[in-house]
């Protein structure tokens, strides 16, 4: 059977599942430990559905790729602990013919701009000089002071990580697509504070009575109406800005670069509109005549016309789409290719040799530090884009030149 073929069989119900469950992956192809932690995901007695999309991989508390709707109730493992992870990308005017031969020289400029893996900017960057001014910042840092006790002291952190990459699957991109135009596209989220705030509010929500018989206490959640979920909600809310305001901030910085880079080419830069979207969040959305807490924990939101993006692994490229509005799926959609195997596993069966060559000819880290983002430790990504054709349709395929990871 051809992807065609296997998508047109799609959606199908995750067979021992509690609440109704669609999935948009074969059940074969999706490992037993995942498929067994939907099921427990299924059995809590708040969720209303759950849908599972093309990349679905097992996760921590909850599965990657899945769409949690929740009535009265949130769980915040179905969210994860880097709250509002996304991507932001953006077209530019430049064309393929515009590029130097040699792209190291910019990866290096990219890198000195914004910082990676754990490191963070000396002093918060300067978003007037971003032109990013505009967005409220007093007001969203004041917000600081309500947040969880036990993250009050993590705000100058967190206020120098603004604008930082973070590690792991994190990157920023120069693409191109298939006109030649140049995109920027990064992927990352709300860094060491949104880990800070999950990992808070997770151990409080598995002391709570109610939580007491679950089958996974990962899975524990809060109630609508109690000062546990209330407080949650405020702070996850903060994270989600958090990383929105992260990406636009990284995007301005390498935005900078590009700019300065062909300037001194003599050739000025021109930048469309900036798509951004979220995959790991919270929304209240309404769907069968019902009000719902919709936890997106690697998929987006594909509702009608919305714009959003669907990374592969370094050196595969990305798809950007635009959302179809198929309720069946809670108006979402897959969040990238999704790991077929874990890090470790990874390490273990890739060599330096390896990842040379699967990311031959883009400008990246070609190293052991990052064996475990080989795009041989991801599913095809073409699958998956045809897995869903229900759900979006494609935009833009870019091809990956140049990656930067932490």
């Amino acid at each position: 059977m051809n992807d065609i073929e296997a998508a047109a069989t799609l959606p199908v119900t995750l067979p021992g599942a509690q609440a109704d469950t669609l999935m948009w992956a074969q059940v074969h192809e999706v490992e037993p430990a995942a498929q067994e932690q939907l099921r427990n995901i299924s059995k809590l007695p708040w969720v209303h559905g759950l849908r599972v999309m093309p990349d679905v991989h097992l996760g921590k508390g909850a599965t990657v790729g899945s769409v949690v709707a929740m009535r009265d109730a949130v769980s915040p493992s179905a969210v994860g602990v880097d709250i509002g992870c996304g991507m932001t990308a953006v077209r530019t005017d430049l064309f393929l013919t515009d590029l130097p031969d040699d792209l190291a020289p910019l990866r290096g400029a990219i890198e000195r701009a914004v910082p990676v893996g754990f490191r963070a900017h000396d002093e918060t960057p300067d978003v007037k000089r971003l032109g990013l001014a505009q967005r409220g910042w007093d007001a969203f840092w004041a917000g600081f002071r309500d947040l969880h006790d036990q993250v009050q002291d993590r705000e100058a952190r967190a206020m120098k990580q603004m604008g930082s990459l973070g590690g792991g699957n994190h990157f920023i991109e120069v693409t191109a697509d298939d006109d030649g135009r140049i995109w920027l596209m990064l992927h990352s989220g709300s860094r060491n504070i949104g880990k800070e705030i999950a990992e808070r509010h997770i151990a409080g929500a598995k002391g709570l009575e109610h939580n007491l018989g679950l089958p996974d206490r990962d899975l524990a959640v809060f109630l609508a109406g109690t000062r546990e979920m209330d407080a949650y909600l405020r702070d996850l809310y903060w994270a989600q800005d958090y990383a929105a305001r992260n990406r636009a901030v990284m995007m301005g910085l390498v935005r900078e670069v590009v700019t300065t880079f062909f300037g001194r080419r003599g050739r000025e830069v021109a930048y469309d509109r900036e798509i951004s979207c979220h995959h790991n969040y919270v929304a209240q959305e309404r769907y069968d005549d019902v009000d719902l807490v919709v936890t997106r924990k690697g998929a987006i939101r594909a509702g009608a016309g919305d714009l959003g993006l669907i990374p592969g692994s370094m050196g595969t490229g990305s798809f950007v789409v635009k959302g179809l509005g198929n309720e069946a799926s809670y108006c979402s959609a897959s969040h990238g290719a999704g790991r077929r195997m874990s890090r470790s596993k990874a390490r273990k069966t890739f060599t330096v040799e390896d990842l040379d060559a699967q990311t031959r000819g883009v400008e990246c880290r070609k190293d052991a530090g990052v064996i475990d983002e080989i795009p041989g430790a991801y599913k095809d990504l073409e699958s998956v884009i045809a897995a869903q054709t229900d759900l979006v349709s494609v935009e833009a395929r870019l091809t990956t030149l140049l990656c930067v990871k932490g």
